[in-house]
């Protein structure tokens, strides 16, 4: 039998995850990840997100705040 699926290649590294909650943006750096090598994906541990769960909704002091510009695209 031969299968058409292709071997995906992770690889372990440090990713920043970002996401947007109630009209703000949170970021947060150097999240442990698994990427795929081939589609870049990310892939988090289950304990890793509850980290970075208790890390945006734990109100935890930021390292630091930036000022982030917003555009709305519109097409010409």
């Amino acid at each position: 039998m031969t299968s058409n699926s292709r071997q995906e290649t992770f690889i372990e590294q440090k990713v920043t995850y970002t996401l947007e909650m109630e009209g703000k943006f949170f970021i947060i750096e150097n999240v442990p990840a698994r990427v795929c090598v081939e589609t870049n994906e990310q892939f988090f541990s289950p304990e890793t997100v509850e980290r970075i769960q208790q890390t945006i909704w734990g109100k935890e002091k930021p390292k630091r705040v930036i000022e982030t510009p917003v555009y709305e695209f519109t097409a010409s």
